[in-house]
């Protein structure tokens, strides 16, 4: 099977928060989990560089905007190492020669489906949505995103016939070929369009995007939409723009088409982006799985709110262990998460440094002291609560992370680490060292068996922890490595880390 899966791609008008860090480390996971399965993977990020946000962030920073999108796009990219990040391609939508090709070819396939047309308009425009709302939209005459009152902006535009789509987009998200998880998202796309579509606006005039963006082909007075221009990312880094050989494997043959998106951006990619595949002729995406937000003190994580939570500071002071596994242990599959560096350091203590951590140092230290290091025979008993319980891991956790649930997805984990510290306290090896060496062997076989069970479960999830359980219960010539602690314990600083 081939699967591909993207990330939103943020704009860059400031460095990158902990909000957007949750959404790359569960494609992250995804992506591991798929490979791990065996199937064809592709995994893609990137940044929206052709906003009026970073034009303007650039302006207040009295630097050129490609200067200030060139040094956060970097830092946006430069997560992968702190993040333990596994993506195979990262687009700019400023610079890299495959994006402007595709984007101009998206437009001239709608052009000719008879979805473009020009018309003056006049509305309110949020900036930091770049977004276009009706006053039925606003909540007290306020962007209900951003709590900023939105521009009145008058010009002469072009427009994407929307409305023409309404019918097809309710077959396709009724039919389930557009699948969107969770439900709630799913129903909440289904309502939008069943009251209505409007046609919406696909460019902004050069004047007032100061000349940053791509030129509608055809008429350089206007520049496109910046939305548009990035929605197109997911086929442009195909190589839609020159008919190449990824976009026919990844898109148009491909198994899975997977975006994962913030529930701030749910219409643009599961209203908008079909409709312009559809206008197109392209193929729609598979699935879009939506995560809800992180907050901070009850305020969501933004640039715009000025909630920040450095992700990097993060990962220096804590690990990327601790970082990932708060990220798919604490966020729930519906519903916000409030950060607090507390909750982050009692998550890794208890589940990492004690529950993994100690089980592994037991059962190795138990194997070396007990049996110099060697691990004997065994027999595999299936109706062994340990033994049940990974065996039954990967088909809980595949179904998890099918449902886009990946709470659900580690519990399926900690079930066998759990499991094998109960069979350590009932087994009790220390008693059976003293009287029954064929008893003693058979528990540390199992969980031995079980601990390197954990270290392929959790590869996926935690792809640097994984390994280094993976070496601890491998032996060498016969012979496990001298154990030592996985999980150094961490002490909780006096102020968050970019808070």
């Amino acid at each position: 099977m081939t699967y591909y899966v993207t990330t939103t791609i943020p704009y860059v008008n400031a460095s990158p928060h902990l909000g957007f860090a949750l959404e790359l480390v569960q494609a992250d996971v995804l992506a591991r989990h798929r490979r791990q399965r065996g199937d064809a993977v592709r995994f893609l990020s990137g940044t929206d560089d052709n906003s009026l946000k970073n034009v303007l962030a650039a302006a207040a920073e009295g630097v050129s905007t490609q200067e200030l999108v060139d040094r956060n796009a970097g830092a946006f990219e430069a997560l992968r190492g702190p993040l333990g990040l596994s993506f195979d391609d990262f687009i700019r939508t400023s610079r890299d020669p495959r994006h402007r090709p595709g984007v101009e070819r998206l437009w001239r396939a709608c052009a000719e489906s008879g979805d473009l047309y020009r018309k003056h308009y006049e509305g309110l425009y949020c900036v930091g949505c770049e977004q276009f709302y009706t006053p039925a939209e606003l909540a007290g005459g306020r962007c209900p995103e951003h709590g900023t009152e939105p521009q009145r902006v008058a010009e002469e535009n072009w427009f994407f016939r929307l409305s023409r789509y309404q019918d097809r987009l309710l077959d396709v998200i009724h039919s389930g070929r557009l699948r969107i998880e969770p439900a709630a998202r799913r129903n909440e796309v289904l309502a939008f369009v069943a009251a209505g579509l409007e046609d919406f606006s696909i460019s902004r005039s050069h004047t007032r995007a100061r000349g940053w963006g791509i030129p509608v082909p055809g008429d350089e007075g206007q520049v496109i939409y910046v939305w548009w221009d990035a929605l197109g990312n997911y086929v442009t880094s195909l190589d839609y723009g020159t008919g190449g050989a990824a976009y026919d494997r990844w898109w148009v043959r491909g198994d899975r088409r997977v975006h994962l998106v913030g529930k701030g951006v749910l219409r643009f990619h599961a209203v908008y982006w079909p409709a312009m595949l559809l206008s197109a002729g392209a193929p729609l995406p598979t699935d879009v799985l939506v995560h809800d937000y992180l907050t901070a003190e009850g305020q969501k994580i933004s640039k715009s709110s000025g909630a920040v939570v450095d992700p990097v500071a993060l990962v220096d002071r804590f690990g990327v262990d601790a970082v990932r596994w708060w990220l798919l242990r604490e966020v729930p599959r519906v519903g916000d998460a409030d950060f607090t560096v507390a909750r982050l350091t009692a998550r890794y203590e208890r589940d990492l440094a004690n529950d993994l951590g100690n089980l592994v140092h037991r059962v190795v230290s138990m194997v070396h002291r007990y049996r110099g290091g060697t691990p004997r025979r065994y027999q595999m008993n299936e109706g062994d609560p340990l033994v049940a319980a990974w065996r039954a891991a990967p088909g809980r956790v595949d179904a998890a992370l099918a449902d886009f649930d990946f709470r659900l997805a580690t519990a399926a984990v900690w079930q066998v680490v759990e499991e094998a510290n109960r069979y350590v306290e009932e087994a009790r090896p220390w008693q059976l060292a003293r009287s029954d060496a064929a008893a003693l062997d058979q528990a540390l076989g199992v969980l031995l068996a079980a601990c390197q069970a954990v270290g392929e479960l959790l590869a996926p999830f935690l792809p640097e922890a994984a390994a280094r359980v993976t070496a601890q219960c491998a032996p060498v010539d016969g012979r496990l490595p001298e154990p030592r602690p996985l999980f150094p314990r961490v002490d909780e600083p006096a102020v968050p880390p970019g808070g």
